[in-house]
């Protein structure tokens, strides 16, 4: 049920790199993806596919990772993704709204939960160095990279402190804590 799904589908940045993730599993995301909600059913979105080491070597070294982590450069050798979803805007097919990539990602997101694979949608991306390393066609524009992988970390969601503070933050047991702001904070009584 998708009130059980949501709160396991966390962000992680560690991942399990050595547990493969077959093509039909990543193709499975996309067609959620696909089947998902699109303004004007423009179905603009499209996707390229990476699970094999050199691909994803090539990926990750165009990514940066955890803006509330500055001191930590991205998952070690071994703890990276072992799959990779790009999300391309197809420019010939006009041009997908935000709210479009949101949709598609979340259900990628749901689904991989579903069994069992962690995620990490990454925005920070060197696109135009990643468009030629791939030789993606021009009238791809990379909107975001999904990685994939089994969760070699542990999330734990919490409530955020009197302070406020929403950044998220690593203890030392390695343990992710995930400040969530109150239901009662999110709804605004007119």
């Amino acid at each position: 049920m998708v009130f059980d799904l949501i709160p396991r589908a966390r962000t992680v940045r560690k991942f399990h790199e050595n547990q493969p993730i077959d093509t039909s599993i990543l193709r499975s995301l996309v067609d959620l993806a696909r089947l998902s909600p699109s303004a004007a059913n423009l179905q603009a979105l499209k996707y390229c596919l990476s699970n094999t080491p050199e691909r994803n070597q090539v990926i990750f070294d165009n990514l940066a990772w955890a803006g509330y982590l500055p001191d930590w450069p991205g998952p070690a050798q071994g703890e990276r993704p072992a799959a990779y979803i790009l999300q391309l805007a197809d420019e010939q097919l006009g041009s997908p709204k935000e709210v479009d990539a949101g949709l598609a990602l979340q259900s990628m997101v749901l689904g991989a939960a579903s069994r069992g694979l962690g995620h990490c949608i990454l925005a920070n991306v060197n696109r135009p160095r990643l468009q030629e390393s791939l030789k993606l066609p021009s009238r791809y524009q990379i909107l975001y990279v999904l990685a994939l992988g089994k969760p070699a970390e542990e999330v734990k969601l919490e409530s955020v402190g009197s302070d406020g503070n929403v950044r998220y933050w690593r203890d030392a047991a390695g343990i992710l804590h995930v400040p969530k702001r109150p239901l009662e904070d999110l709804i605004v009584e007119i």
